[in-house]
């Protein structure tokens, strides 16, 4: 199933008829679809996909013949097998000299496991044969700290030899409601906020079959769960290790910091606290998760310095990593002794109203930044949350026409009323004086709204937001 990633693609196709020799880098974490980007990609195209594994240099140039002889027609290479990769390249530049060969290299980390010095034969023999040829050579790799570090930082040998690069991040909670046609949109929801924009998560729960026979029961979410993420042999039961473990070298204080943060520390002292380290020794794992995408930072909107406020909130910024370290790890002991539907019923079903909650402030921030312009011509120019002392402002916009939005959002199972407008009015007169021009107030709900709260948003202007309107 492919799934948005239609610009990334667009992009690759108009470096593909450049004709001239391209070398472009492609990363991003475990799952998150850079595979069956470059495979939609190399569709209908002369093109050599090469993905690599955990084997010796030997082994993978033997089965990067294999591959070409099926590409290539060309009777010398039946009876040869590479033997170093600057044979390998020069070769392919040399088949590159006319017609265009793609060539993908991905989880290009693994082939540096066993031949550290590839970064520097591939820069070698960029700059002899392949920028003079019409090869459009791909490094793709999901070690993003190993990407960064060793292709794209100035240190690497290879910087300043690629003609584009691209970090794929994971989906909006739009492009993921994709995965879930049949479902209703407050379950579209649930399902992002339980496994976040990862492709591959969602596909595994959508291949679940939906039983639309009148005898047999609609299988739903909680089944879901409990399949992939409550069982010992669930896909995702044990996939948060399986990213760290790639990611990192002490993958268990990582882990640790991520469960403070889970389990309600937000600031760093509450952290250090937590995981009993440092408060400068702590703040150096946050950098790292930060850079992985697995930790933000939030700042009120509204601070003028935000690098130097001290109102940082961290959270885990991957709802999947969120999820897990909230409601399987701690339980983690019930599960592996097979009590996955006492987890589900007693632990997670209680609590997720409140996880979703904040979940769903980040949907409606989201919805602001990408689709705010289908319901009206407002392009914002910045768009988060505000709080202060007994003040909390879920969505607070400055936009190009000077006007500020001022939005609240709500995951209740009743209907919204005036009472939550009465109060963001209130709010709004307490925000710093350069966000009080032009206000305006915009509500979300995922339970509708109030016939009184209705009647009056047409008479003042205001804006409701529904769960239908977010898809």
């Amino acid at each position: 199933m492919f799934i948005d990633r239609h610009q990334e693609l667009a992009a690759l196709n108009r470096m593909f008829q450049s004709e001239t020799a391209e070398f472009f880098v492609l990363y991003g974490r475990r799952r998150v679809g850079k595979t069956e980007l470059l495979s939609q990609f190399c569709k209908g195209k002369r093109s050599i996909y090469f993905l690599a594994s955990q084997l010796k240099e030997q082994d993978h140039l033997r089965q990067l013949t294999e591959i070409a002889r099926h590409v290539i027609d060309d009777p010398l290479l039946q009876n040869l097998v590479f033997d170093d990769w600057e044979s390998a390249l020069i070769y392919f530049a040399q088949q590159a000299q006319v017609e265009r060969l793609v060539l993908v290299l991905d989880e290009f980390q693994y082939l540096c496991e066993d031949n550290a010095a590839l970064p520097s034969l591939i820069q070698r023999f960029w700059d002899l044969h392949g920028k003079n040829s019409k090869l459009f050579l791909i490094l793709c790799g999901s070690q993003v700290s190993f990407m960064e570090r060793e292709v794209l930082a100035e240190r690497s040998p290879l910087y300043g030899r690629r003609t584009g690069q691209f970090r794929l991040m994971p989906l909006s909670y739009r492009d993921s409601g994709d995965f879930f046609s049949k479902h209703s949109v407050k379950e579209k929801l649930i399902a992002y906020g339980t496994l976040g924009g990862i492709p591959a998560y969602l596909s595994r729960f959508a291949l679940h079959p939906l039983n639309d026979s009148q005898n047999l029961p609609k299988i739903t979410f909680e089944q879901y769960i409990n399949d992939e993420l409550l069982t010992p042999q669930g896909y995702l039961f044990d996939e948060v290790n399986f990213l760290l473990r790639m990611e990192l070298r002490e993958p268990r204080t990582y882990a640790s910091v991520l469960q403070a943060i889970a389990g309600g520390a937000t600031r760093l002292n509450e952290i250090s606290q937590r995981v009993r380290l440092s408060s400068t020794d702590t703040n150096k794992y946050l950098s790292v998760l930060r850079e992985l995408g697995l930790v933000k930072r939030e700042i009120p909107v509204t601070e003028r310095a935000p690098e130097k406020s001290r109102k940082g909130l961290y959270k885990i910024a991957d709802n999947y990593v969120k999820f897990w370290f909230r409601f399987v790890l701690p339980n983690r002991s019930l599960i592996e002794s097979g009590n996955a539907d006492l987890v589900h019923q007693q632990i997670i079903a209680p609590n997720l109203s409140h996880y979703m909650g904040e979940i769903f402030e980040d949907v409606c921030r989201q919805y602001i930044g990408l689709y705010w312009e289908e319901k009206l011509k407002v392009a914002p120019k910045r768009i988060g949350a505000h709080w202060g002392s007994n003040l909390e402002i879920d969505v607070l916009t400055e936009n190009i026409d000077e006007s500020h939005w001022f939005g609240e959002c709500k995951w209740w199972e009743a209907p919204v009323g005036e009472n939550v407008l009465n109060r963001l009015i209130e709010n709004a007169t307490k925000v710093p004086d350069q966000w009080k021009r032009k206000p305006r107030y915009i509500l979300f709900s995922i339970n509708g709204f109030t016939d009184a709260l209705e009647q009056r948003a047409e008479t003042e202007g205001v804006f409701l937001i529904d769960a239908n309107d977010l898809f």
